[in-house]
């Protein structure tokens, strides 16, 4: 479902396209449909007044809420079930953010990513990533999100520029706390410049050596890192605010001396940031997470060489915070869930 099959239906019963961005408005911020001091039959269509509390259910069905795996750390990871009973996962985040998913699973097939495993199923819908948002925002705050989840944005991206202009526009979410997160594609350069909202770009690096990057991302589009990162460059500097690259700090693998010196050598004097972020130990994958101190070792070397790096603890790590996790544990249940009363015209 995309937002402009939502946007037909509405003129189907009535509206304008001011009643249509009204109902949209409160949808994604979680607010009600007759919302504010006005009686709603006063100012829409009495086709559209009748017609909102079905309507109103069919957004909520968009996306519901069939689990919740709260973490120590604030994170809560929530397992979605889509209208055709597809799940996907959003994880709430500590401090306002979401993270949701662009598609049921993902064909790039990183090796220490879970959703990987299952290939791509399908893609998610505009109104379906939407509706995530909007759903986490009937929970709690939601100020930022980030495209982070389950899939690849850039192998769906005319869906996920589709829900982050609404995001950044009726949504009230800042075009930088909108982060657009991608392996590296050059569809997403050519695009996201045109774009009326202009997200965060967050670009999956993970190692500065191409012959492993191709190992670690077997499908992703032959970009080396240096082409990369400067392909991020010209965005970061075209919309006035920095490249979030992404490191998932496997031992043995990519935390090595010589990384460090090609981290060094690629983003030195960059409009970047880097995010190191230990791995979520996965009990099928053989990949491992480096102790803290080894992690926050080479976050300080980077300091010291002039790289900005933030060093990130991965959310939900007592939860199988890891990306399909979730969804994969779903399908062969095992150990604890918290089940949700699902009640009609609500997201649980």
């Amino acid at each position: 479902m995309r937002i402009e099959h939502l946007r037909q239906r509405l003129r189907a019963l009535g509206a304008d396209p001011r009643h249509a961005q009204r109902v949209l408005r409160l949808w994604s911020q979680a607010l009600p449909q007759d919302a504010g001091r006005r009686e709603i039959a006063h100012f829409l269509p009495a086709s559209l007044v009748a017609a909102l509390p079905a309507f109103a259910d069919e957004l909520a069905g968009l996306a519901r809420l069939q689990s919740e795996h709260p973490g120590e750390d604030g994170s809560a990871r929530l397992l979605l079930a889509l209208a055709d009973g597809q799940t996907v996962e959003s994880v709430l985040l500590p401090r306002d953010g979401l993270c949701v998913s662009t598609q049921v699973g993902c064909a790039v097939g990183c090796v220490f990513c879970m959703t990987g495993k299952s290939g791509l199923i399908r893609q998610v819908g505009s109104a379906e990533i939407v509706a995530q948002v909007a759903l986490a925002r009937s929970r709690r705050a939601v100020k930022k999100v980030v495209f982070m989840g389950m899939g690849e944005p850039a192998h769906n991206l005319d869906n996920v520029l589709e829900a982050i202009d609404l995001l950044g526009t009726v949504g009230n979410i800042g075009h930088k706390n909108l982060v657009f997160s991608t392996v590296g594609d050059p569809r997403v350069f050519e695009a996201l410049p045109q774009s009326r909202v202009k997200p965060a770009l967050a670009l999956s690096l993970h190692t500065t050596k191409a012959a492993l990057r191709e190992q670690l991302l077997p499908r992703a589009p032959r970009m080396s890192p240096e082409e990369l990162v400067a392909a991020g460059e010209g965005y970061a500097r075209a919309t006035g605010y920095p490249i979030q690259y992404q490191w998932t700090l496997l031992a043995g693998i990519n935390d090595g001396d010589d990384e460090v010196e090609g981290i060094v050598r690629l983003l030195h004097g960059k409009y970047a940031i880097l995010n190191m972020i230990p791995y979520n130990t996965v009990d099928d994958l053989p990949y491992r997470r480096p102790s803290w101190e080894q992690a926050a070792a080479i976050a300080r070397r980077l300091h010291q060489r002039g790289i900005l790096t933030k060093l990130r603890q991965s959310a939900g790590q007592d939860v199988d915070g890891g990306c399909g996790q979730l969804r994969a544990r779903a399908e062969r249940p095992a150990r604890r869930v918290i089940p949700v009363q699902v009640h009609s015209g609500t997201a649980g």
